[in-house]
């Protein structure tokens, strides 16, 4: 059975400010995404994309985009990508991100994470969770693995 966030996405969604007001819910929940101003694009059971805008704020001193920005971008998809794919008799909880800066980041930027949707949960389990992030050009300037933990 699919979780109340998700349900509500999907209501959302469909109307012309839903994404926008979905996505402040989401920062809401989580405050320390409100610095990067995470927007949900896309949310289905196993694939979540989440953008942010290249703007002064999320600069590191070089005039790229900071490493923990795109830490917190990434970790609003793999939240929002978890909340769609993982039953609601279970709960999840990140424990782990490796991650890698691959390209100086100076545009807006593109995360995409995926996963298998996980319809039943009989015992805690590690779940591996790919993000990867793009600029506009569809160069990947930053990827990660997050590791959740879910349990029944």
């Amino acid at each position: 059975m699919e979780r109340s966030s998700y349900r509500l996405w999907r209501r959302l969604s469909r109307r012309p400010i839903g994404k926008r007001i979905f996505s402040l819910g989401l920062s809401l929940k989580a405050p320390y995404f409100r610095s990067v101003r995470p927007r949900v694009e896309i949310l289905r059971p196993g694939h979540c994309e989440v953008t942010i805008k290249d703007r002064r704020r999320v600069h590191n001193h070089i005039g790229g985009v900071h490493a923990i920005a795109m830490c917190n971008l990434a970790e609003a998809a793999m939240g929002a990508l978890a909340e769609a794919s993982v039953t609601r008799e279970a709960r999840w909880i990140p424990i782990a991100m490796k991650v890698r800066y691959l390209a100086p980041a100076r545009t807006d930027l593109r995360a995409t994470a995926t996963m298998d949707p996980i319809q039943h949960c009989a015992a805690k389990t590690d779940v591996d969770i790919p993000v990867t992030v793009r600029d506009r050009t569809g160069t990947e300037v930053f990827d990660a693995v997050i590791t959740i933990r879910v349990s029944p």
